[in-house]
């Protein structure tokens, strides 16, 4: 299918059309590019040690597993922490050939994807964990991230996934946990790296990663990424990316050590609308006339339609920019005592414009062929600024006979978003439900700014303090305290000719959460643990959107923050000479002060609304033999509403999008010094869109994600020293499953079929 889509154009007006080919062409520049800038960098770079053969740590010497987080709010090493964490490393990410943050977290249970109405969200990487939502819980190296993008890995050392509240690190939103990105930075070594890798989507991508020594204590590293093509089963949906990432280091190996280093992405292509739901297991659409019970039958028997149908027009375009600078300084005062100041400024943004499917008319009766579908334009314009300092002080001492040790600090943080309408988006036709005509007309296109607008803003002051007290070998205890600030204020501006009810909105509060644990060790590599945590969420937290006191929603700047708790039992042993992290919790989350509707005659709301999420995680992650790696993992949900009438739905109901069960493995053996072969399964259960115990399942379209189990493989060929080739092959079994269902279960993106993706890998 050929279709011209839109690249470059003016966020505030009109989009203008260019060929495609161009845009492939100008990518492609920037495949070779980077490829041109490893060879010289490589060959200068050959008699010179690799980053793996200087490093000796434990992580270095165990591909798969780390012994530490990167943040210095976490003192003590993973095995003796009080929380269930999940660390992804690069390693992991190398061999399945994964590109985004979405791709990286599937080697977690428990992470579930959504999809925004008429493919209309505005949060990028959109997901649940444990049963709660966690798109504006992620942080790259500490410091939040914000904005509606979808997260490259070109430049992350690894991925930290920290499950169960953590407003006492994190403040506030925080009932699901965290994710933080570790970002690459400079090392005191010369390497060169890279990629080169085409896959069955008929996407190129290239990655470069350069690390030179300057002077004595100094260093430079550059990473870079360029890629350009469709996705793997949705060919027609075509992306060009391109970023890099510098930073420079200054005194690495002496007492101050100062990195700064930067981020720039640039992505542009075509906004995937999905696909309607019709043949998909459980769809039950509703038609009202006479024949609607036999036109009901007929489209409950329908065939699925193609993978590659695409509803949208030739205007249909996305465009995100990201950016970020940060400035760390560590400065060790003492023997046990270091000093961490970052500063970072980041600024984001989308622009999309995208055609949403809607409601399906039976045109022409029992034959499905001529049946159509309704169109909506729809339109994101945003943009997101971030402006943070954070200052940490790690201790640690003797007191009272016992040993501290204490991390503590200071954060401050400004956060902005504004949104901008636009109107003219285009008048629409219905499209064949089978055989949608990417080339229609779209009448009246012309897309300018309406004038409405709505700018939310948010500043947080906060002090936290964190202390490890070991009470012996075999005992110690930790808690956290956080108290934070937080003043924000939603404005909003009319389009022309319109009123808002409140154009400026504001809330303040002071948000106090804390954490604690014990831990026995029963020997030096095992621990078991119990722990505590609280976080809030205030109203509007998540959106920037503060609404009225008189809404009807949770934005609503009159009610009060909801609160969630959390108790963990849990247990982490280091076996086989502490190659292999075996890891087990329990855990009980409770949310409390949920929005509910009490009347739906008067519209009277109140916070009577509690949920709770319980289950059972376990994991493994390491090497079983020096030459057998693994990473795996399984998690339990059980979720129900135990008061009020949350989301309209009765007592007993589940949490949408919440599998009872999820399960991820990943493994990989070296057969010899130049053969490598792997694969991994991942299991997801159903994922109910329809969660009320009451509802009538035959009113309710489609009222669930099937479960699914897809499994994936990999084998890596040593070329020579510094080049491997590695073959990823996905779905292998080529198993239909749904990714995603949006909120009214008539559109879904599905899976990708049976795929491959070649990668040459270089190391010098």
């Amino acid at each position: 299918m050929s279709v011209i889509r839109s690249r470059k154009h003016n966020p505030a007006t009109q989009p203008l059309l260019t060929q495609s080919m161009l845009n492939h062409a100008r990518l492609n520049q920037s495949l070779l590019a980077l490829a041109a800038l490893s060879l010289p960098l490589a060959a200068s770079a050959q008699q010179e040690k690799t980053m793996s053969e200087v490093k000796v740590n434990a992580a270095a010497d165990v591909p798969f597993k780390a012994d530490k987080v990167s943040s210095p709010k976490l003192t003590q090493p993973l095995i003796d922490t009080t929380q269930t964490i999940s660390v992804i490393r690069k390693e992991v990410l190398q061999e399945q050939a994964a590109s985004s943050l979405v791709e990286a977290l599937q080697n977690t249970p428990g992470i579930t994807l959504q999809l925004g109405e008429n493919g209309n969200t505005s949060a990028g990487d959109t997901f649940q964990m444990r049963g709660f939502s966690a798109q504006s819980s992620i942080f790259v190296d500490g410091i939040r991230d914000l904005g509606a993008v979808t997260r490259d890995v070109f430049n992350i050392e690894q991925i930290e996934v920290s499950k169960g509240p953590a407003g006492a690190d994190i403040g506030r939103g925080a009932a699901a946990g965290y994710i933080n990105l570790s970002s690459k930075l400079p090392q005191r070594e010369n390497a060169v790296s890279g990629t080169i890798g085409y896959n069955s989507g008929e996407k190129a991508r290239a990655t470069a990663d350069l690390n030179r020594i300057i002077g004595d204590n100094a260093a430079f590293r550059l990473n870079a990424m360029a890629e350009d093509g469709g996705l793997m089963g949705r060919k027609v949906i075509d992306k060009q990316r391109h970023a890099i990432a510098p930073s420079l280091a200054f005194g690495l190996g002496t007492p101050t050590r100062v990195y700064i280093y930067s981020q720039h992405v640039r992505s542009e292509g075509t906004p995937d609308g999905g696909i309607p739901a019709i043949g998909i297991q459980g769809f039950n659409p509703i038609f009202t006339g006479a024949d609607a019970a036999a036109t009901m039958a007929i489209a409950r028997s329908a065939p699925r339609v193609g993978r590659e149908a695409y509803y949208g027009y030739g205007s249909d375009h996305e465009k995100m920019d990201a950016d970020m600078a940060t400035v760390k300084i560590e400065h060790e005062l003492g023997a046990k005592t270091t000093l961490t100041n970052v500063t970072r400024y980041g600024r984001s943004s989308i622009d999309r414009i995208l055609t949403g499917i809607n409601a399906i008319t039976p045109t022409g009766g029992a034959n499905t062929a001529t049946w159509t579908i309704a169109r909506t334009r729809q339109s994101v314009l945003q943009e997101n600024k971030i402006l943070a300092n954070i200052t940490n002080v790690v201790s640690e001492f003797a007191a009272a006979g016992l040993q501290h040790t204490v991390s503590a600090g200071l954060e401050f943080m400004s956060e902005e978003q504004t949104g901008l309408g636009r109107t003219g988006l285009g008048t629409t036709t219905g499209a064949n439900l089978y055989a949608p005509n990417p080339n229609d007309v779209l009448a009246a296109y012309n897309p300018v700014l309406s004038g409405q607008a709505t700018i939310g803003k948010t500043t947080t002051a906060a002090v936290y303090a964190f202390d490890t007290i070991k009470l012996s070998d075999q005992w110690q205890v930790n808690g956290g305290l956080r108290s934070e600030h937080y003043s924000a204020e939603t404005l909003q501006a009319p389009a022309v000719g319109a009123t808002v009810a409140a154009p400026r909105v504001t809330k303040s509060d002071n948000l106090n959460s804390m954490k604690a644990g014990i831990l026995y060790k029963p020997a030096d590599n095992g621990s078991i643990y119990l722990s505590y945590a609280t976080s809030y969420l205030p109203p509007g937290g998540n959106n920037f959107t503060l609404a009225a006191d008189n809404a009807n929603s949770n934005a609503n700047a009159a009610l009060d923050p909801q609160k969630t708790t959390n108790l963990e039992l849990g247990t982490k042993w280091d076996v086989i000479e502490k190659q292999l992290a075996l890891t087990a919790a329990l855990y009980r989350t409770d949310n409390k002060n949920e929005f509910t509707l009490q009347d739906a005659t008067t519209n009277d709301v109140s916070q009577l609304g509690k949920r709770r999420v319980q289950g059972i995680e376990l994991g493994a992650v390491g090497q079983i033999t020096r030459n057998w790696s693994i990473i795996a993992g399984l998690a339990t949900m059980d979720t129900r509403i135990l008061q009020g009438t949350t989301l309209n739905n009765a007592v007993g109901a589940a949490t949408r999008w919440s599998p009872d069960f999820t399960a991820t493995l990943w493994t990989s053996y070296k057969w010899n010094d130049a053969l490598s072969f792997g694969g991994g399964v991942r299991h997801t259960s159903e994922q109910k869109r329809v969660v009320d115990p009451g509802a009538n399942m035959a009113t309710q379209n489609t009222p669930a994600i099937p479960a699914y189990t897809v499994a994936d493989a990999m084998a890596s060929f040593k070329v020579s020293r510094n080049v491997s080739l590695q073959l990823n092959v996905y779905n292998l079994f080529d198993k239909f499953y749904v990714g995603t269902l949006n909120n009214g279960g008539s559109r879904a993106t599905v899976g990708a079929p049976r795929s491959a993706q070649l990668t040459a890998n270089f190391l010098f």
